[in-house]
């Protein structure tokens, strides 16, 4: 049974506008990848997605990456170069335990929107939108097996 049927429409639109609301002003980007299960550790599975997903090819080097694999119930943020070297050490963690109790609660979308949301805040701190800004990733939510 495919992934897709631990998210509504509704949980996908709701994921997908809070990717837009997090972008706005900011040249960051932000993804979000699901899939079932995660036979390895989880933020080396976190950045096969990211570099699969080219989001290391982003301009400024400020791509974020949410990656949940639910069957296993393993979570990552992954954040590149350029967005590293600006948050606070302990950001990343902060906003990882924001969506984890999302998710206790029974909700992913609404863990995950959390945390896209608090995510954007950072970028929009960093990384300001300029007029020639382009958006570099799809807002969509990628979804493996």
């Amino acid at each position: 049974m495919s992934v897709q049927k631990y998210f509504s429409e509704a949980n996908k639109l709701q994921i997908a506008s809070a990717i837009r609301v997090a972008e706005t002003n900011t040249s960051g980007e932000i993804r979000v990848h699901i899939e079932k299960n995660c036979k390895e550790d989880v933020l080396d599975r976190a950045a096969y997605w990211f570099e699969k997903l080219e989001m290391h090819k982003t301009k400024l080097r400020n791509g974020v990456l949410f990656y949940l694999a639910v069957e296993d119930h393993k979570f990552a943020i992954l954040g590149d170069a350029g967005i590293n070297q600006k948050v606070p050490a302990n950001f990343w963690e902060e906003t990882k335990e924001l969506v984890i109790s999302k998710f206790k609660e029974g909700s992913y979308a609404d863990g995950l929107a959390a945390g896209i949301i608090r995510a954007g805040e950072q970028l929009k701190q960093h990384f300001s939108f300029k007029s020639d800004d382009v958006n570099e990733l799809s807002n969509e939510i990628s979804f493996g097996k």
